[in-house]
């Protein structure tokens, strides 16, 4: 249940688009936040981008392809008004949720689609004994054999079936041991 805090805040959402639509829908919205200056209640519009190398006649050559094609995300205070200018978009079909009403993403869902840097407090060294209190590895405890900051996550080195393994966690999954 959202609360008056969570109505005021910027939170992420994904809006449906038609095929090939993304860049039209993308400047069409940047339009609108100019014209009505709604700068204060729509804050960043993305598509994820990859680049990828494609070989055409023998030349490569890096191209850059949508991540999730027929998807633009928005990140914006929600509201009754803002929800009609949005879905009233040439090229939006709506967004995704139960009947078209919005669900905000999850952080972890904002950090793995990378549309911010979540800077993480984590204070993790590699030698660091850790708990892993979520995710599929949860229960089990290792050392921290490398980080990645960048992308937030750790090797940690746990014993499974009797023999020394590197999973890969986020930081968010694991916990220092106070020694």
């Amino acid at each position: 249940m959202q609360t008056v805090a969570d109505t005021e805040r910027p939170r992420w959402y994904i809006l449906h688009t038609y095929s090939g639509y993304e860049m039209m829908v993308k400047d069409s919205l940047t339009r609108l936040i100019e014209n009505n200056n709604l700068q204060d209640m729509i804050f960043d519009i993305k598509i994820p981008m990859e680049q990828t190398i494609e070989e055409k006649n023998g030349k490569r050559k890096i191209v850059e392809r949508k991540l999730l094609p027929c998807y633009v995300f928005i990140k914006m205070i929600y509201s009754n008004q803002l929800w009609y200018w949005v879905t009233n978009t040439r090229g939006v079909t709506g967004f995704v949720g139960p009947q078209g009403r919005p669900i905000p993403m999850t952080e972890a869902e904002i950090r793995k689609m990378r549309l911010e840097e979540i800077v993480s407090d984590a204070n993790f060294a590699v030698g660091d004994r850790v708990n892993i209190d979520a995710g599929p590895l949860e229960g089990f405890s290792g050392v921290i054999t490398e980080l990645n900051d960048a992308a937030q996550k750790a090797k940690v080195n746990v014993i499974m079936f009797d023999r020394n393994t590197d999973v890969e966690v986020e930081y968010i999954q694991i916990r220092k041991i106070e020694e």
